[in-house]
């Protein structure tokens, strides 16, 4: 799969050089030297240098190795590599996946007993041990990269189903591992069946043929054009690594919002609002996002901002995960010019024994998780339109509270968070006991995740709520309630987590996304009414309020000229009441300041509450 022209480059390039410099200064080195290298567009990049036998990168290319290695390695010793050089099988692709334990690469369960070795090895597949032990007779776990497994065959496509059919058979509680090692192979491979350079698209007005650029592929089986129009896409779930998938689909559009970014002409962003709201739908069932289409409905089509449109939605997919298999294109006369509507549709998959045994599962005493998200979702932009028709801002307005050039548009359209590359590993080892997004607005998501005999006590003081919460809090006259009701404050999703587990769980998704402990799970002291409550909303919404006015023309409200503020960090060593006081200082108009981090030598003190409030990023770094 590497063109045997970069082979030359990196032999010549790289490998060559090291060699030569070696013997320059006489440096004897006895022994394997792995190199790991990036491809970027730039050229080969060099990652580092450094030999470990037990690293996937060396089980999956020694099994490969013709030669006995044993001999290989005592000819480097003895000095006679050259009669005993490493020959190595043509025409035959290795794969190797690793399986680890729940928790990986953090802090690991140990001890469980791994079952199926004998299976796999039956199939014709090398298992390689690393974090087990022998223990009365049983394979047991003893770390985080428990073993692999690798799969050598004669091409790529069954050496991937192989290692897959491999993993399948090994079973140990919580076993966590990848589906997708080898599918990017398999599309390089695969691209003169998937990839086209046009498309023809059916609308109501005829055939419309628009050149696909090569920065956004596309992969289908190539349909030709018929009289239903469109193309067919496929999609292999053997091949993903599937053995029993429970299939799990989402459909969504985006509303109002797609409206607003028409008129502040922001169409980069829109693409990734709708795979977040598609793949965050489908993970809340504890399944894989595994490919997307989408269909755009225009009144007369724009090249250039259906390419924009096409281009985010293929970023998005690739940072969620899963395949973008095309877009269908239609312009239709009930559509005015220049305005479109958006739908996608994801389709994802998760194992039977794997998919979380029923939503409300949630127990009295069980903590909640809260992911941030600065987004608003687009059932919420009815209420923001509204507010908008009464404010003396308009999209392309400064946004408030800010000095530079981000408009109140830029802030109003920031894009969802797909939690799916975060959240995958910790669903699987079986610790999240739901999962569920706020698109519906916080009290929406919350309610998914009970059963009607429980509630929810949280208390909003413990996370971040952005700026732009306040502002609508403050510009809509809204109450707290409308607010939770109505928009996520500043959590993209909610988790319920078994009280014991809650740190670690935390601590595993704060590795990759903002997070914090939220809130709890109780028996409601009531019947009536609703049993979910928001402790502080009000407070930590007025706190959130940008301080700087925005929409005064006055001299005394514009900022000063030249003005620059100090970022500022706050180091901690015990209790005090000076933080407050700096706070405050700083949020005035006319100080030179700003807070930007908060440090701390020891977690739970009273100062990191306070900045949590006033919206100041947190550290805590014991001695």
């Amino acid at each position: 799969q590497v063109p045997e022209a970069l082979l030359e480059q990196i032999r010549g390039s790289i490998l060559q050089p090291i060699v030569d410099s070696l013997r320059q200064e006489g440096a004897a080195y006895v022994g394997v030297l792995q190199t790991g290298l990036m491809l970027t567009e730039e050229g080969v990049k060099i990652l580092n240098f450094k030999c470990q036998f037990g690293d996937p990168q060396c089980q999956v290319i020694l099994p490969l190795l013709k030669n006995d290695f044993y001999e290989v390695i005592q000819a480097t010793i003895d000095g006679k590599l050259s009669s005993c050089m490493p020959a190595w099988w043509e025409n035959r692709t290795a794969v190797c996946v690793v399986m680890a334990s729940p928790g990986y690469p953090g802090d690991s369960e140990k001890g469980m007993e791994v079952t199926g070795l004998e299976q796999a090895q039956q199939l014709g597949l090398q298992v390689f041990h690393g974090g087990t032990a022998l223990r009365d007779g049983r394979v047991v776990t003893s770390g985080g990269r428990v073993l692999s497994v690798t799969a050598v065959r004669q091409d790529l496509l069954e050496a991937v189903a192989e290692a897959n059919r491999g993993v399948a058979t090994i079973h140990f509680q919580g076993a966590t591992f990848r589906r997708d090692i080898g599918q990017w192979g398999l599309r390089l491979l695969q691209q003169p069946l998937y990839v086209s350079t046009a498309r023809f698209l059916l609308g109501s007005f005829g055939w419309f043929y628009f050149p696909q650029t090569q920065s956004v592929p596309c992969f289908y089986w190539a349909g030709g054009r018929s009289e239903g129009g469109g193309f067919a896409a496929l999609f292999d779930l053997k091949a993903s690594g599937y053995e029993d998938p429970i299939l799990v689909s989402q459909t969504k559009g985006l509303g109002p919002k797609l409206q607003v970014a028409q008129v502040c002409k922001r169409h980069d962003t829109i693409g990734q609002d709708l795979v977040a709201m598609c793949v965050n739908d489908i993970l809340a069932q504890g399944a894989e996002p595994l490919f997307l289409l989408t269909h755009f409905t225009c009144g007369k089509l724009d090249p250039e901002v259906l390419e924009t449109i096409k281009e985010g939605i293929a970023e998005a997919c690739r940072s969620a995960g899963c395949a973008f298999l095309g877009a269908e294109v239609t312009e239709a006369a009930p559509c005015a010019p220049g305005r479109c509507d958006l739908a996608g549709f994801a389709v994802g998959a998760v194992e039977r024994g794997q998919r979380p045994p029923g939503l409300r599962r949630a127990e009295d005493g069980d903590a909640l998780l809260g992911l941030g998200c600065a987004s608003i979702p687009g059932s919420a932009f009815g209420v923001v339109r509204r507010i908008l028709l009464t404010s003396s801002l308009h999209c392309s307005s400064p946004a408030p509270g800010t000095c530079g050039g981000t408009t109140l548009g830029d802030v109003l359209l920031t894009p969802g968070r797909m939690f799916s590359p975060a959240l995958l590993p910790v669903l699987r080892s079986g610790h999240i006991k739901g999962f569920a997004p706020t698109a519906q607005g916080l009290l929406g998501g919350i309610s998914r995740l009970l059963p009607e005999h429980l509630g929810a006590v949280l208390d909003a003081l413990s996370w971040k709520v952005p700026e732009i919460f306040g502002w609508l809090y403050k510009e809509g006259n809204l109450s707290a309630e409308e607010m939770a009701q109505t928009f996520p404050c500043g959590l993209g999703a909610v988790l319920v987590v078994q009280k014991e587990l809650a740190q670690h769980v935390l601590q595993d998704i704060q590795r990759q996304q903002e997070a914090w402990l939220i809130g709890r799970v109780v028996v409601p002291c009531h019947t009536a009414g609703s049993h979910i409550e928001v402790e502080n909303l009000a407070e930590a919404l007025q706190l959130s309020c940008p301080q700087q006015p925005q929409g005064d023309s006055s001299t005394e409200s514009q900022p000063q000229a030249g003005r620059r503020k100090v970022k500022v960090a706050v180091l901690v060593s015990g209790a005090g009441r000076a933080l407050p006081a700096l706070i405050g200082s700083a949020q005035e108009r006319g100080s030179s300041a700003r807070l930007v981090l908060l440090i701390s030598n020891r977690p739970g003190v009273p100062e990191l509450r306070c900045a949590a409030r006033a919206g100041i990023p947190t550290r805590v770094r014991t001695h």
